[in-house]
């Protein structure tokens, strides 16, 4: 379920309460879980993955891929659920993908490695998202 406006927390003392330790670290402090460690790294369930800090609607299960890279990847964000951002760090170039509704990390995304005909890959962080199952 999403968090209303009202309910999001304001500083990051507060989403230490809500958060998890490694959810925290990863969701707030641009953290990043193992390789292969991941809950939905190799699901295939129908469903729609959501925030896990704030519950918005991110990826569909439908633009989920194998990439064998470690960590789940999509080849599409819904419209306007998620915010990029150039990151410079571990020095290489790369964009961050974050929430767009609460500004929490994501993963990372990346362009031209021709896994699928979109060619982008938003690989992200198992421990970033929530899967809500597809009915029926």
């Amino acid at each position: 379920m999403s968090l209303s406006e009202s309910e999001l927390p304001r500083t990051e003392d507060e989403w230490r309460v809500r958060l998890s330790p490694e959810e925290f670290r990863v969701l707030r402090q641009a953290g990043t879980e193992r390789p292969w460690t991941g809950e939905y790294v190799e699901t295939k369930t129908p469903g729609v993955y959501h925030c896990r800090a704030c519950g918005a609607e991110l990826f569909s299960s439908d633009t989920k891929f194998d990439s064998h890279c470690g960590w789940p990847s999509f080849d599409d964000a819904l419209p306007g659920a998620v915010k990029e951002i150039p990151d410079n760090t571990l020095g290489m170039r790369r964009v961050e993908i974050r929430c767009a509704r609460c500004d929490s990390h994501l993963g990372h995304v990346f362009h031209g490695e021709g896994f699928t005909p979109k060619d982008t890959r938003h690989c992200v962080n198992s421990v970033s998202i929530r899967l809500t199952p597809r009915e029926g």
